[in-house]
């Protein structure tokens, strides 16, 4: 992916998301940022660098406590426990690094990331492969690493979790940057809007709508999207009477951040 002269800055202790569309650039960004990559331009960091892949392997026969202990003494420092406790790798130290699973083997690679208290972690795709208990254990992790006043570049393609985490974040589109803010800045700009799902007992007869208008289906609701919320519901309700249809459940929501980045991403309509 070729990045198109991109800037912008993050703060430190901040927790900063690039998001995009597989192939945006999201990976060739950090990698850049990391020192991976040659690049065109001008990036600066400040403090030491912790670096989680997308894709990392070690020698198969390697037990995880000799890859603990190799960075360790890469960073002339001492194997810090409780960071391998509170993510589980305390469980696997003895197994070798060929019979892991994919979220232990990602497991092990943040201890790896994280093993010299760096000032700036960089997180590709974190909680790829990771279980329910994993991905509880690395947000509290980063959570914890805010407090701290460190910082934290990551990608990610859950936007629950940018929801959860970020405090601010970058959307990539073809090299470009789409949109950088904040998840409420992203958002705000359609929270005047609605989406109305219906399940019906039968499939509404569609006629011109003044209030509303209609989406699609999707799991057997039938959506439809209003500015002025009362007027839409009125208006849908009275077709339903019209029609003698019967209304099985009703969903009403506001514009997700997933919806609106979408939007951004690849021009589909919010």
């Amino acid at each position: 992916m070729v990045l198109n002269g991109i800037s912008f800055a993050i703060q430190r202790g901040e927790i900063f998301a690039l998001i995009g569309t597989n192939g945006a650039g999201k990976t060739t960004t950090i990698e850049c940022m990391e020192g991976l990559r040659k690049y065109n331009g001008t990036i600066e960091t400040h403090g030491k660098i912790g670096v989680q892949l997308q894709t990392a392997s070690l020698p198969p026969n390697i037990k995880v406590i000799e890859a603990i202990k190799l960075i360790t003494k890469w960073h002339s420092t001492t194997i810090d426990m409780a960071l391998v406790q509170r993510l589980n790798v305390d469980l696997i130290l003895n197994k070798k690094y060929k019979e892991l699973s994919t979220g232990q083997k990602r497991r092990l690679h943040l201890v790896m990331a994280m093993i010299g208290d760096p000032d700036i972690l960089f997180l590709d795709e974190p909680t790829a492969g990771l279980d329910v208990e994993g991905r509880v254990a690395l947000h509290a992790e980063i959570k914890e690493l805010k407090k701290r006043g460190k910082t934290v570049v990551m990608s990610s393609h859950d936007m629950a979790e940018v929801e959860e985490l970020c405090d601010r974040l970058a959307i990539l589109k073809n090299g470009d940057i789409g949109f950088i803010g904040t998840v409420y800045e992203l958002t705000k700009k359609n929270q005047d809007k609605y989406r109305v799902h219906i399940k019906l007992a039968n499939p509404l007869e569609m006629v011109d709508l003044v209030s509303c208008s209609y989406i699609g289906e999707q799991q057997g609701y039938q959506i439809f999207e209003t500015n002025k919320l009362e007027d839409g519901l009125y208006e849908l309700t009275t077709l339903l009477r019209e029609q003698n249809n019967s209304m099985q459940d009703l969903k009403i929501e506001h514009t997700s951040l997933e919806q609106s980045f979408m939007h951004i991403a690849k021009g589909v309509k919010v």
